[in-house]
């Protein structure tokens, strides 16, 4: 009872004076359990009926219905590694946050909705405080795609039901997200460190494409030395937002490079199709993958080559390996510049895209049996992608900042 016998009678919240009209107790959520603890309750002056507050939610920073800062910080790390039932009994074994798989499911999606809400401001001021590694020397942003299983209805017949039959019913349908990074890259061009993002399906990528756009500014700004390079494999859709989001107007001259390994890839079917022998076909590809790192006018040669063969009408399973090569080098050719790339110490590869399409979604949203909704999908997308990159802490301190209140007493 102390606790709120030395509350003031009347308050200032956020300019708004506010005056207490009772006192009870209240639950608050720590990591070791609940916590019950006697406060006032306030309502705003003049407000009849209006919703009503207590001063040390307000004060912490409290979400949800007295979920401490710390508590949710710890249920969302739990939940983006795994799913609610894995998030339980970690903690179980943890001996701390002693609270139902239910919980699990509802304290993180409040956790990733007030992120959802904040976060523009947020990652402006972390990519601010960035400091970039001295043996920085070039940027390269990567972005690719993934399927995620989403939750569809399944519309309903025409006619009487059966008996029996569900409310509602769905389905499991797989659709497309987004995913990107943003890398730093030493001289050699090594990874130095990669901030990592994902988008469920539904959402437009031109926010996603602002984001890595205002990321790479920011390090410009710090670092103009700092040489660009975009990566994607050869779909036109992904060459399309990087080219309409980098502008050279406003970053300069930016190397492109359709993902080496992507091209190396259509080039070994192809040469098990020229070949007579496996070995054959390996040293052939081996041989083509000396000249692309070599010479800038590889990918011209090795069309020649390929024409020269004859074989593009080959079939191999219903494929013709050789014409889906010619393809790929002529309509990517303008992007193959692998030896102009290795000269500057720039990437030739989007390993890191990739591997962030594994571990964004592959690892997490994937799981058997799993379907997202867009919303509850994108609340675990942006707060493993935090996890991923390393920011986790940083992130969380700035948002559970936003949700403190300072308290200002008043005469009575």
């Amino acid at each position: 009872m102390a606790a709120a016998a030395n509350e003031p009678k009347r308050v200032e919240v956020r300019g708004e004076p506010y005056t207490r009209v009772g006192e009870g107790l209240g639950t608050y959520k720590a990591m070791t359990g609940p916590v019950p603890v006697q406060r006032g309750i306030y309502r705003k002056v003049g407000e009849r009926n209006g919703k009503t507050v207590d001063l040390i939610s307000l004060r912490i920073g409290a979400i949800g219905d007295g979920w401490l800062p710390n508590t949710a910080q710890a249920m969302a790390h739990h939940l983006q590694s795994g799913t609610s039932r894995e998030a339980e009994q970690s903690a179980r074994q943890d001996c701390r946050l002693p609270y139902s798989r239910a919980s699990f499911e509802r304290v993180p999606h409040l956790v990733g909705e007030l992120w959802l809400e904040h976060h523009a401001d947020i990652e402006d001021e972390l990519i601010e405080e960035f400091e970039i590694p001295a043996e920085a020397a070039a940027i390269s942003v990567a972005i690719d795609r993934a399927s995620v299983p989403m939750e569809e209805d399944v519309p309903r017949p025409p006619g009487r039901p059966r008996k029996n039959a569900p409310k509602r019913s769905v389905r499991r349908v797989f659709h497309m997200c987004y995913c990107a990074t943003v890398t730093l890259h030493d001289k050699d061009g090594r990874a130095l460190h990669t901030l990592r993002r994902g988008q469920m399906p539904g959402c437009d990528p031109q926010d996603l494409c602002n984001l890595l756009a205002e990321d790479v500014v920011e390090l410009r700004e710090k670092r103009p030395d700092l040489l660009i390079a975009l990566l994607a494999d050869g779909a036109p859709e992904m060459w399309n937002l990087l080219e309409a989001n980098f502008p050279a107007c406003v970053f300069g001259k930016v190397h492109r490079c359709v993902d080496f390994w992507h091209v190396v890839e259509k080039l070994a079917a192809a040469a098990k199709v020229l070949a007579k022998s496996d070995d054959e076909a390996r040293a052939m590809t081996w041989s083509w993958r000396h000249v692309l790192r070599r010479r800038k006018d590889a990918a011209d040669l090795i069309r020649a080559e390929l024409v020269a063969s004859g074989r593009e009408e080959v079939l191999v399973d219903g494929q013709r390996p050789v014409h889906d090569a010619l393809t790929y080098l002529k309509n990517n050719a303008a992007r193959m510049n692998y030896a102009g790339a290795i000269k500057k110490g720039l990437p030739i590869g989007s390993g890191n895209v990739e591997a962030t399409c594994k571990t964004l979604v592959g690892l997490r949203m994937k799981r058997c049996g799993s379907r997202w909704h867009n919303d509850t999908g994108n609340h675990v997308m942006h707060l493993r992608a935090l996890a991923i990159s390393d920011r986790w802490s940083a992130a969380m301190a700035k948002l559970f900042a936003t949700q403190r209140t300072s308290i200002r007493s008043r005469a009575a």
